[in-house]
């Protein structure tokens, strides 16, 4: 065993607790802040791989924007930070959340264990001029389709923290910024 499969044991295991945690947790903002961990671990998993633009990426649009989107929403929302009785889930949903859960797993697994077998999986090298090719021609729509929609996201959320309770929006009042 590696230095690097130490590294990658620890940070996989600190990434799977976080998320099992994101899940699990009773409350909605911890929920969040377990999932920035989880994320951050993920790109310290792609680190210690040696993925480092990956890593990155993963750093900059998931930790960085979609977290923050999704804190930021809660924010606005007046979501509760403490324990909320109405986000509470029967004891039986949850264990059938398990069971599906675990057998989803296991499904994909076995499906990959299937797919590839024994035999190594052989990517050819990219170097960054290939890499930068790919993502600014073949996917720079997807890239800014999801920023369009992260915008949209951010600013309707924005519109529904300044409705008040109980009041319905109407076309002909205009939203004061």
């Amino acid at each position: 065993m590696t230095t690097h499969d130490v590294f990658f044991a620890i940070v996989g295991a600190i990434c799977l607790a976080a998320a099992l945690l994101a899940v699990t947790t009773k409350h909605i903002l911890h929920s969040a802040l377990w999932l920035t961990v989880s994320l951050g671990a993920l790109a310290g998993c792609y680190l210690v791989l040696g993925a480092e633009f990956v890593a990155l990426v993963q750093l900059i649009v998931y930790v960085g924007a979609v977290v923050v989107l999704v804190l930021f929403a809660l924010m606005l929302t007046r979501a509760p930070i403490g324990r909320s009785v109405a986000h509470d889930t029967p004891r039986v949903q949850r264990a059938a959340a398990f069971v599906l859960a675990t057998a989803t797993a296991t499904l994909i697994g076995a499906a990959l264990i299937t797919g590839f077998g024994t035999e190594s999986v052989n990517l050819r090298p990219n170097t960054t001029e290939q890499l930068a090719t790919q993502i600014f021609a073949t996917w720079s729509w997807p890239f800014e389709l999801l920023s369009l929609l992260l915008l949209i996201a951010l600013v309707s959320a924005l519109a529904l923290s300044r409705l008040r309770v109980g009041e319905a929006p109407d076309d002909d009042d205009e939203v004061d910024a």
